[in-house]
């Protein structure tokens, strides 16, 4: 008699907790289960040069003040990602970058000068990823690795006096990011944030020059489909 009188409490309760679950649909349930997949990017670049003053700074040279301000450029190109685990995948993303480096010189008597380097960039970075777990729909990663630039179709623009930005043509560089990967009905959306920094000398003209070491640092927003 007590046991039917506990049901019978406790059947009001059942159909209202009924009405609180909701469907959830998983998106690209099988995803994982390719070994290679592949998409396509756009990317916004901040880049510009680090640069270390040579021997000739403020002695023998009348420079007396050099900047490298930051620059946005404008990535594309394609993605190619193998499937390792559950955990790991390795990635490369060969993309055509078109960068806009600048130098600004100040002299001692006040006079300013520009150096600026527009260039095309094809860049083939080899990449290592770690995801977490995915949450339904979306899950977080890390990337790290690097990355091969060959420079081509270049153009300088200078301002006075002679050339000093003489830079070399490839650039090796150490990338580290992350990003987070959203997976809709028909594909999966990935926006990401990635550093990048040059390892290689690019200045040509160490000899006499106030510039000594000359390398390259960005920083890019992606936007990846696959």
């Amino acid at each position: 008699m007590l046991i039917g009188v506990l049901l019978l409490g406790l059947c009001p309760l059942i159909p209202s907790q009924a009405q609180t679950m909701q469907y959830f649909r998983k998106n690209l349930e099988y995803y994982d289960d390719k070994p290679i997949h592949f998409g396509y990017l756009m990317g916004l670049p901040l880049t510009r040069f680090h640069f270390v003053h040579g021997d000739n700074f403020l002695t023998q040279d009348t420079t007396s003040r050099i900047t490298a301000p930051r620059t946005v450029g404008f990535r594309m190109g394609f993605v190619v990602n193998a499937y390792l685990n559950e955990h790991w995948d390795i990635r490369t993303t060969p993309t055509v970058a078109l960068y806009d480096r600048v130098l600004e010189y100040e002299y001692a008597g006040g006079t300013k000068r520009k150096e600026l380097r527009e260039a095309t960039w094809f860049e083939i970075p080899l990449l290592l990823k770690y995801k977490s777990q995915r949450r339904k729909n979306s899950r977080m990663y890390m990337i790290g690795g690097i990355t091969l630039g060959l420079e081509t179709n270049v153009r300088r623009r200078l301002q006075q006096g002679s050339d000093r930005l003489n830079a070399k043509s490839v650039d090796l560089s150490i990338d580290y990011g992350f990003g987070f990967e959203q997976f809709l009905a028909y594909t999966k959306f990935s926006p990401e944030i990635r550093f990048s920094h040059g390892i290689v000398n690019l200045n040509q003209n160490t000899a006499g020059s106030s510039i000594r070491r000359l390398t390259s640092h960005t920083v890019s927003i992606y936007f990846m489909f696959e």
